[in-house]
């Protein structure tokens, strides 16, 4: 394992730091990139030699030149991954206990709100379970992770929407507003709870990225349900 810092002296802000990140994603012998935009100073833990993450850094033209390069084995990043990891657990446990509570009630009070809501928990499950695999992985293995999550949601996207369609055309007996309301209002808890927690890490990962994604979308949802049922009353 190398430990190999960067001079970008073009590097001044965090859209470029976003284009390196994007820059470098396929090279899967980088373990972990380290950031100090004031200092445009980018720090690389990888193996093998840095010839090619320097060549992919000189050709967005950002002035880049190689400060220092030296073996990294006593670098540890345990700490930043068990962090890692126990939000991603919590938040997993989280999503799933309310997956069950939300297509329960759904069925319950014939609410395909609910119920589509309760799907999209689930999938914010996976998203989570997907991500702990992520964690102390390559950059090109968390990209992956976050793109099959995506592609995840729009497959539980077009089913919901099937189904609303049918109950659109066929005969539904009026969902139970109330339940859809308190439900609701609980998941919506759960889920600021949960953005609180992944904000909180302050990670940059593509894995906890998504995460944050998914989950603010969530909340979204769950204000939706809470007007869809005032609709219904």
């Amino acid at each position: 394992m190398q430990k190999t810092t960067f001079k970008i002296a073009k590097m001044d802000c965090p859209s470029e730091e976003q284009i390196i990140r994007m820059k470098l994603d396929g090279i899967t012998e980088i373990k972990n990139l380290v950031f100090d935009i004031p200092k445009r100073i980018l720090t690389v833990v990888h193996s093998d030699g840095y010839e090619k993450i320097f060549t992919e850094l000189n050709s967005l033209n950002f002035d880049t030149s190689v400060i220092s390069t030296s073996p990294a084995k006593n670098i540890d990043f345990s700490d930043s991954y068990n962090s890692e990891r126990k939000i991603l657990w919590t938040v997993l446990a989280i999503n799933l206990l309310f997956f069950v509570v939300e297509i329960v009630s759904g069925f319950i009070s014939n609410s395909m709100g609910l119920v589509a809501d309760s799907l999209d928990m689930l999938a914010d499950g996976i998203v989570y379970g997907l991500a702990l695999i992520a964690v102390g992985g390559t950059i090109s293995l968390k990209k992956n992770i976050a793109k099959a999550a995506g592609i995840f949601q729009i497959i539980l996207a077009v089913l919901g929407f099937m189904e609303v369609v049918r109950r659109f055309i066929g005969f539904e007996k009026v969902p139970d507003f109330l339940t859809m309301i308190l439900v609701s209002i609980f998941a919506l808890i759960a889920n600021v709870i949960c953005l609180y927690l992944l904000q909180k890490s302050k990670s940059k990962e593509a894995h906890m990225q998504a995460s944050m994604i998914f989950t603010s979308n969530d909340i979204i949802i769950n204000s939706s349900v809470i007007v869809a049922g005032l609709l219904v009353h």
